[in-house]
């Protein structure tokens, strides 16, 4: 079974709008779990125009309420704060995003034959922390081998090109991409997550499709319907979508 991992960083951009709170990201977490995701994401950026420091340590604490329930840091190891916050809380997985400090959100998967070595420390300490790391990763499945050099556990395929491929002529070329992708990186040992404009829409083409997915993690589209639907509504008909039974 797929599971679900809500990311609640638009709820943070909002917020961060004003100056009164409003919305609350531990309540939207809350919502989202109550109506059966399996787990929360954050990805916190320097700049902290989302999520913020302080959020990252109270959403640790409403998950430590909820053992059924992971806690999925994303972020830069390279730049702050993403490893003081995740070895200060110690979520279930950290995925490691090669984005650069102003980027607009991720674009891209790690390079490995540049940041292979650097990355390999990094996926040590994270793991005698007792976190379970995943990398970002582009649906290269000749890059696989080298991804689990690096001793991480998991990787996630950084899906836009297939959400701008989906319903075009060339869909059908780039799922296949990523199928093998998967392919690949379960043969090296590793686990497979995916997330990026995944949505109502092309999830479950996707899932069918790509084998063995672990989890996704979706923040902006979901985000986006629950302006529509409702967050537990809308929570509750993406594991329709995948699937999973509420």
């Amino acid at each position: 079974m797929t599971r679900l991992s809500v990311n609640v960083n638009k709820i943070a951009l909002l917020r961060n709008s004003r100056n009164l709170g409003i919305p609350s990201v531990l309540w939207a977490a809350g919502t989202a779990l109550d109506a059966g995701a399996h787990g929360i994401t954050v990805h916190p950026r320097p700049d902290a125009r989302h999520i913020r420091s302080q959020d990252v340590h109270e959403l640790a604490g409403l998950l430590r309420h909820r053992p059924e329930a992971e806690f999925n840091i994303e972020g830069n190891p390279f730049e702050p704060p993403l490893l003081e916050l995740a070895l200060a809380v110690r979520p279930a997985q950290c995925t490691l995003v090669p984005d650069m400090p102003g980027a607009f959100t991720s674009d891209h998967g790690w390079d490995l034959p540049r940041d292979g070595k650097r990355l390999q420390p990094v996926v040590s300490e994270l793991k005698a922390a007792g976190i379970r790391v995943s990398l970002f990763m582009d649906p290269e499945p000749e890059a696989m081998s080298a991804a689990a050099a690096t001793g991480a556990d998991r990787i996630e395929l950084y899906t836009e090109p297939y959400a701008a491929a989906f319903g075009t002529p060339t869909g059908p070329q780039m799922l296949a991409r990523y199928a093998a992708a998967a392919r690949s990186a379960q043969s090296a040992g590793l686990a497979v997550n995916a997330g990026h404009d995944l949505n109502r829409l092309n999830l479950g083409p996707f899932l069918s499709a790509v084998p063995g997915v672990a989890e996704v993690s979706i923040g902006h589209a979901l985000v986006a319907d629950a302006l529509e639907m409702g967050l537990g509504a809308t929570v509750r008909e993406y594991l329709r979508v995948m699937g999973v039974r509420n």
